[in-house]
């Protein structure tokens, strides 16, 4: 616990440093992307008015004076307004949020509840057909296009079988400013789709990189030496070769969560579904750089987030990490 403490200080300083280079080039975007008067205005507007507006929004401080109230800014949630809606970034992402959220969890549970036992089974009976399906289903899911994959599913689940819908999110329930489908059989019918198709591409890569560890924890000496002494093959995989298979696992699995966030731009442009990502494609379509700006930055936060959760979750899984940690000076931090 004393060697965790600088660790943990050393992770959040490094997460500081990527989150203000992620906000140097999101206020990049206001300085080179198109003049911000002429989105919010158009060209007829009177000079006048224009200078005054310029001199109202603070665009003719210098430069650093700019990044400095950008980052204050960005520290309280606040973007400026939407060119496109004439909202607040922030309202829309408060609208937006938890439609994204939700699909991303729910595409993580999939991910996580299938890929893992998927790939320890495959590990173990790797002789078996039952293995070796799972080893071509996987190739074929990690090898398809997202956006290949949902048209497909739209095409047998909504278009051919009329079981589920193919656009939308359903009905949700209000619940203060949080929206959730979680509640309705509607809402629910509208996530499998989306969520099957963010999930896949995760879950094959979850399940060929568990079934790469967890063959390769097999083969060492002190799995040999445990069924030498005669110990059941249950207490050998599931106690000792699974809990070592997870510590480089995790890693990849918290990436690969904090993708879903990113990723599911694709997803939920071809399911229309009312998130971050269809916002952040509207967005650039329409040159709408606080949004732009205000998207890479909460993507960047979630992945340092992510990043920094993943790092405490080594420890907890593995405690000899703890040995590489520096006594504060520094040396050896990984």
């Amino acid at each position: 616990m004393t060697r965790l403490l600088p660790f943990m200080l050393y992770r959040l300083g490094q997460g500081v440093l990527v989150m203000l280079v992620v906000a140097f080039i999101s206020f990049s975007l206001f300085t080179h992307v198109g003049d911000p008067i002429n989105n919010m205005l158009g060209e007829e507007v009177d000079e006048t008015y224009r200078e005054q507006l310029r001199e109202d929004l603070g665009l003719n401080d210098p430069v650093p004076v700019r990044f400095i109230r950008f980052v204050g800014n960005a520290v309280q949630g606040e973007f400026g307004v939407s060119y496109r809606n004439s909202i607040p970034v922030a309202q829309l992402f408060g609208e937006r949020l938890p439609a994204t959220l939700e699909l991303v969890f729910a595409a993580a549970v999939i991910a996580l509840a299938l890929g893992i036992p998927a790939g320890v089974y495959a590990a173990i009976h790797r002789s078996r057909p039952s293995a070796q399906v799972i080893q071509i289903l996987s190739l074929i899911g990690i090898s398809l296009p997202t956006f290949v994959t949902g048209i497909l599913l739209i095409y047998v689940f909504s278009i051919s079988l009329d079981l589920l819908p193919s656009f939308g999110r359903g009905e949700v329930v209000d619940l203060g400013w949080w929206s959730t489908g979680f509640l309705t059989a509607s809402g629910l019918k509208a996530l499998v789709l989306p969520a099957v198709t963010l999930a896949l591409f995760q879950l094959t890569l979850i399940m060929r990189l568990v079934r790469s560890e967890m063959l390769e924890v097999l083969r060492t000496d002190y799995i040999r030496f445990a069924r030498a002494r005669g110990l059941p093959d249950r207490l050998i995989h599931f106690r000792h070769a699974v809990r070592n298979t997870l510590v480089p696992v995790i890693t990849i699995t918290g990436l690969q969560i904090g993708s879903l966030v990113a990723f599911a731009i694709i997803t939920e442009t071809v399911f229309q579904w009312p998130g971050m990502g269809l916002l952040f494609i509207q967005a650039v379509q329409f040159v709408d750089i606080p949004v732009m700006s205000a998207y890479l930055v909460l993507i960047a936060f979630f992945f340092v987030v992510i990043n920094f959760i993943v790092d405490i979750l080594y420890h907890a899984v593995d405690p000899r990490l703890s040995g590489t940690l520096s006594d504060g000076s520094g040396k050896g931090m990984p």
